[in-house]
């Protein structure tokens, strides 16, 4: 997996100065992946948006509670699977995504049975990504 094939599309903005360093720290470290931010509205709305930011080519990951919950390890697995494609990790804001959208996706994924601010859902999923790419390189970055 070629993780500068991926995107990730999240309602709302980063406030917070310390997420927004983070933020900064794993995107310089995994260059050509880039976030698509979203403006915050009704559940309707920001669907409609994450649709229009939706590219054709793209393979649609959902961020939700009831998706696929897994270690580090078959995280980077699951992601190689997909090889070449190009993948769009959608954050949804706070009243979540719409029915259609979870519907819509080629992958349901939870990063914790807890709930997080999209903020740090961001962090926690872009660190995940790295950490993926790390393991798949055999960086020691990942230690079990």
């Amino acid at each position: 997996m070629n993780i500068s094939r991926c995107r990730i599309i999240a309602v709302g903005k980063v406030r917070k100065a310390w997420v927004q360093e983070g933020v900064e720290l794993y995107l310089k470290r995994l260059p050509g992946l880039t976030v698509v931010e979203l403006k915050d509205s009704s559940r309707e709305k920001e669907a409609e948006a994450i649709r229009a930011a939706l590219r054709s080519d793209e393979l649609p990951v959902m961020l939700m509670e009831q998706g696929d919950t897994l270690a580090s390890v078959p995280f980077a697995t699951r992601l190689d699977q997909f090889g070449n494609e190009r993948l769009a990790f959608v954050i949804g804001g706070a009243d979540g995504l719409t029915d259609e959208l979870k519907a819509a996706a080629r992958w349901q994924l939870s990063l914790s049975p807890m709930t997080f601010p999209h903020e740090l859902a961001r962090l926690l999923l872009l660190e995940q990504l790295f950490r993926a790419q790390a393991i798949l390189q055999g960086s020691p970055y990942h230690r079990a």
